[in-house]
């Protein structure tokens, strides 16, 4: 018997739809029930790929005598994190001032007036690690909601209060000057783990915004974070962190060797990782780099890719109800697999018959290519072909496994932050199947999650699923920019542009900066204004981004202006923590560079057009906008290129800073050298 989430469009609703518990789905419906009844609300926050949400899920929600609990005493309502990121963001800064620390699943207790008065995240059946159990919780907090209800009330409207005072107190005003950058700079490098790559201590995090930020920040003569962001690359490509059969990032590092992960692969991770190692590519030149691009994107296509053009948002951590049971071996496994056993692979990741989880294997390189080669009489070509070999050998068997199951709803932001990655790699490595996935979900996203005039979060199987928040728009906008620099397809500039106006007004904090969620949007015991960078980055970070960009293309002073405006929201927490506000130090290091323009006039498929283009994608420049199309710019190509004229009737390109244009030019060499 199904309950209330039978109807769902996510996934993660959808994996309760037969429990017990009398689930209802964020709305009036609930909240009206527990007004009426006078009934505190138990919501409970988590995603399809969660671990702990599983067990939570298996020993509670499953059992009969638990629902019977919640049903009696409290209204059950059940939250797709990934679908409501404002409820989830409002609710685990709530749990944090509660309890310290937060996590998910999210396990909330809320008054009808929706204030928080207790929290966790997963509480076990039985006591044990210091948690008490789920029932003896809900006994008491329903024995509490009867006897000591001033005081629960009393603790919700003090937490309301907090949350309120919260939101206005991380916006520090500041500015965010090439000293400051630099001092977050060197609080990267000094902080840095160079004996196992990343920061911090376990579970440790790829930081791939961090990375990206040191790459844009770099100087000529500094080569110290160019080392830096190569070793940590490097470490986490090694393999655990890193599927080297499959490719793709999984979430996290439960170790601080990068060696086992939280094995679920989320499409944001894979997204910016997928730029980062391209950047990195861009900057050193080496295969190394490309070739994890090339793995990563290759495995979204393979798995997280709807036949429409969307892209799914995570594979789950377990299969089988065991956590990695999909990517983990056995040697006889692996020698089966094989049909023989293989000296040089088993070298290559060190390994022996105890195995390097208990008695199973996490496939991670302990020796590199140069090294085998010296050690068996090989070259290094041979010993990366014969490991490819393998590696398509081991994935075969693996196919045959029970797969992770797939959160196959589409996120407009996840996928805006993919998109971007398709494109960008598209015009850097030269592959047009790149350019032609990066198309279809730009064709996708306009087409199915556009109702009207306004934009939609999420997207499975023909339905969508509530409107958009402020990182959908401003992700959008950031991958049309990158797909109208790699085939220069003027629609995409009108959507940006369109999506752009809509922002501003839908978005807008006249304090400065923007809300999270849109003005006409349902009200919960605040309007966020989340600023920190977290697993995706700040929707102000990416608006900020977004303007800048945008205004370079359309001249809009008002919209640059907005977009500085935003950036001074977080300088100064951006300067004293760098990991938590790295989008932001790259959008600011962005506009304090300044934002330099290219604008190619002649017919694209001319040679020479083709030649100024070549030398505008060479290199890693990204400070640099370009736009291109024929002479004279159709109506709705980019304002950037209109009333630009061929000079003696050639192909001829115009590179502009800071409200100045260089004289226009003609040959590749002289476009080179403005850019230098």
């Amino acid at each position: 018997m199904t309950n209330r989430l039978a109807d769902a469009t996510s996934p993660y609703l959808l994996q309760h739809a037969d429990n017990p518990v009398d689930w209802y789905r964020w709305g009036e419906e609930a909240i009206g029930k527990a007004k009426r009844e006078d009934k505190p609300i138990f919501l409970s926050i988590g995603y399809a790929a969660c671990h702990w949400c599983h067990v939570m899920a298996h020993e509670s929600f499953e059992d009969s005598e638990t629902a019977a609990i919640l049903n009696k005493h409290f209204v059950p309502i059940k939250v797709d994190r990934e679908e409501r990121p404002d409820l989830d963001g409002i609710y685990m800064a709530a749990v944090t001032a509660l309890t310290g620390q937060g996590g998910w699943p999210m396990s909330v207790f809320l008054t009808p007036g929706l204030e928080p008065f207790y929290g966790g995240t997963y509480f076990p059946p039985r006591p044990m690690h210091g948690l008490p159990a789920f029932k003896e919780v809900l006994l008491t907090l329903a024995r509490y909601w009867l006897e000591k209800r001033a005081e629960l009330l009393s603790t919700g409207e003090n937490v309301a209060r907090h949350l309120q005072e919260q939101v206005r107190g991380r916006e520090q005003a500041g500015q965010f000057s090439p000293d400051a950058l630099a001092g977050a700079t060197r609080h990267l490098v000094q902080s840095y783990d160079w004996q196992h790559g990343g920061w911090g201590r376990a579970p440790k995090f790829p930081q791939a915004m961090a990375l990206d930020f040191l790459l844009i920040q770099r100087e000529p003569e500094n080569k110290k974070r160019i080392e830096l962001v190569e070793h940590a690359l490097r470490a986490m490509a090694r393999g655990g962190m890193y599927d080297v059969v499959g490719g793709g990032f999984s979430r996290y590092s439960t170790d601080n060797e990068w060696r086992v992960p939280h094995f679920e692969k989320m499409l944001y991770d894979n997204a910016l990782m997928a730029r980062a190692y391209l950047h990195a590519y861009q900057v050193s030149s080496k295969p190394f780099f490309r070739r994890v691009v090339e793995e990563t994107l290759d495995f979204v296509s393979l798995e997280l890719r709807d036949e429409l053009g969307g892209f799914y948002s995570s594979l789950d951590a377990d299969s089988e109800g065991m956590e990695g049971k999909y990517y983990l071996w056995t040697l006889e496994e692996i020698r089966g697999a094989f049909g023989e056993k293989d000296e040089v692979f088993e070298a290559a990741y060190g390994l022996g018959e105890e195995g390097n989880l208990q008695e199973e294997i996490i496939l991670q390189r302990a020796v590199d290519n140069g090294e085998l080669a010296n050690q068996f009489g090989l070259t290094e070509e041979e010993v990366r072909e014969r490991l490819d070999r393998r590696h398509a050998e081991l994935l075969r068997a693996r196919q045959e496994r029970v797969p992770p199951a797939t959160d196959d709803k589409v996120i407009t932001s996840w996928n805006g932050l993919m998109m971007a990655a398709y494109a960008e790699a598209a015009r850097v490595l030269g592959n047009e199947d790149y350019l032609k996935t990066a198309q279809e979900n730009a064709d996708f996203l306009l087409a199915s999650l556009r109702e009207g005039a306004g934009l939609r979060r999420s997207w499975r199987k023909g339905r969508t699923s509530g409107d958009a928040f402020l990182e959908d728009y401003a992700a959008l906008i950031l991958g049309l920019i990158e797909l109208y620099q790699s085939d220069f397809d003027s629609r995409w500039y009108a959507a940006m542009h369109k999506l752009t106006e809509e922002m501003a007004r839908k978005f807008r904090d006249p304090a400065g900066g923007f809300f999270d969620t849109a003005e006409d949007a349902e009200a919960v015991i605040l309007r966020p204004k989340d600023l920190q960078d977290n697993a995706v980055p700040s929707g102000n970070a990416l608006a900020a981004e977004a303007l800048l960009k945008v205004a370079a293309y359309s001249e809009n002073e008002e919209w640059r202006q907005m977009g500085e405006e935003t950036l001074r929201l977080a300088a100064k927490q951006a300067e004293a923590y760098p990991l938590a506000f790295s989008r932001w130090l790259s959008a600011a290091s962005l506009n304090e560079k300044g934002i330099r323009q290219a604008a190619v006039i002649g017919d694209l498929d001319d040679p020479k057009t083709q030649e100024l283009i070549k030398e505008l994608r060479r290199g890693f420049r990204p400070n640099l906008i370009s736009a291109a199309s024929e002479y004279p710019a159709p109506e709705d190509a980019p304002d950037l290129l209109k009333g630009r004229k061929m000079v003696d009737g050639k192909p001829t390109v115009y590179v502009c800073e800071n409200f100045m244009c260089n004289q226009p030019v003609n040959s590749a060499e002289d476009f080179k050298a403005q850019l230098a």
